[in-house]
């Protein structure tokens, strides 16, 4: 059962995170606009102060993009 309480505090963050790098925000809303399909392949880079660096990537099945879009969901109606 979902925590509404939980929700809320998961609202905020998202906000805060979204304040403190609107760039980002921006970027992801420009991919989400232009539609992630499935195939479609997500890879992410941390590079770490002292120089390392960790790489990973996935490639979205059409039950991910089912996760997604009900978490889209659960994040609209928290606001």
């Amino acid at each position: 059962m979902i925590n509404f309480g939980q929700m809320m505090e998961a609202g905020k963050l998202l906000g805060r995170l979204s304040g403190n790098h609107p760039k980002f925000m921006a970027f992801l809303k420009a991919v989400m606009q232009g539609g992630v399909h499935e195939g479609t392949v997500i890879e992410i880079r941390v590079t770490k102060p002292d120089g390392q660096e960790y790489i990973s990537n996935l490639r979205l099945s059409q039950e991910d993009l089912d996760c997604l879009s009900q978490l889209a969901k659960l994040q609209k109606n928290a606001r």
